[in-house]
């Protein structure tokens, strides 16, 4: 019997690696890239023009994107999501990735609905001053599955009061 917290994955071909936890009390579980060398990857460069570039192959043989700075490129993961309703996947930028490589989510937090079943992608940022490679098969973001909080959106006519002794607009946590 399938629990309504249970996450199932498709697997688009069965080189792709499952996500996993990479210890019992991790919060969070890892997503792998997937790509094969004809298989054409989207960039968007740093001046925001669209392009298509094919899987490089490096001298060892391994499959690779390269990731130029400031380029944000839609890295597959071969992976379709079963998502429960009343839940979603989020994925998050995994930090040894971000501190080493200077390679982040673009959106910060990826959110995937329960009714989007198609391959899901992880747009990864080059943050650093060089280029940057992915291999098929790196662990790429972390991702949880999340439950939605159920609530309803209401317009109201009356500004909002101040609740404490916040004193500050944008950008500000209080009195300084």
């Amino acid at each position: 019997m399938r629990m309504m917290s249970d996450l199932r994955y498709y697997k688009l071909d069965s080189d792709v690696k499952k996500p996993v936890r990479a210890t019992s009390g991790s919060a969070c579980f890892d997503i792998y890239s997937f790509f094969k060398k004809t298989d054409k990857i989207t960039v968007f460069r740093s001046d925001g023009y669209e392009k298509v570039e094919k899987v490089i192959r490096s001298p060892n043989g391994d499959n690779l994107i390269p990731i130029n700075p400031y380029e944000r490129v839609m890295v597959p993961t071969g992976l379709i999501f079963d998502i429960p309703n009343g839940y979603s996947v989020r994925l998050y930028s995994r930090s040894s990735m971000a501190l080493k490589e200077g390679l982040m989510l673009a959106n910060n937090v990826g959110i995937i609905d329960s009714d989007y079943v198609d391959p899901v992608f992880v747009i990864l940022v080059n943050i650093s001053g060089y280029i940057k490679y992915i291999e098929s098969d790196n662990r790429i973001c972390q991702a949880e599955l999340y439950k939605n909080q159920p609530h309803i959106l209401q317009e109201t006519f009356k500004k909002p009061e101040i609740k404490t002794e916040r004193d500050g607009g944008f950008g500000s946590t209080g009195k300084e």
